[in-house]
């Protein structure tokens, strides 16, 4: 058998192989307790766009987020993600402050390079990033979390 059809073949049993690990497998969407009171339907949806998939309880789960080692990163981004910052427990106190997410989102650290490969809508232009920021600044401060709407 020629060399590259072997590492052809120990790739594909590796693959299947890490398909049994457990972690990554459960997709829950715990319940959301509250939202902000969002200053505008259009924060909201820029929001959701590019945020509420990690940072809220009703992440959307792709059929590909069921294949490891997908799995293991999609899970992960999503448990920290809402560890953090969570936009449907709004009521409770944030890990994150605001700052620290408009620095993110201007640098374009948020959502990170490879969630923006795979999901266009999260890919926003810099007015968008601009009225998010705008309007996380608003919702922040007329709804800040800890304090339920």
């Amino acid at each position: 058998m020629p060399w590259f059809l072997r590492i052809l073949l120990g790739v594909l049993v590796v693959f299947v192989l890490i398909q049994l690990v457990p972690y990554g497998r459960d997709h829950d969407n715990p319940l959301s307790v509250a939202e902000p009171a969002w200053d505008s339907p259009e924060t909201r949806n820029l929001a959701q766009r590019a945020c509420l998939d990690c940072h809220s309880n009703i992440t959307e789960w792709p059929w590909y987020t069921s294949v490891a080692p997908i799995s293991w990163v999609a899970v992960s981004d999503v448990e920290d993600g809402r560890a953090v910052l969570n936009f449907s427990e709004w009521g409770r106190p944030q890990d994150a402050n605001l700052q620290v997410v408009l620095d993110v989102l201007r640098t374009k650290e948020m959502p990170p390079w490879y969630y923006r490969a795979f999901h266009e809508r999260a890919r926003l232009t810099d007015a968008e990033r601009d009225k998010l920021a705008r309007g996380l600044v608003e919702t922040w401060s007329a709804s800040p979390p800890g304090n339920p709407p």
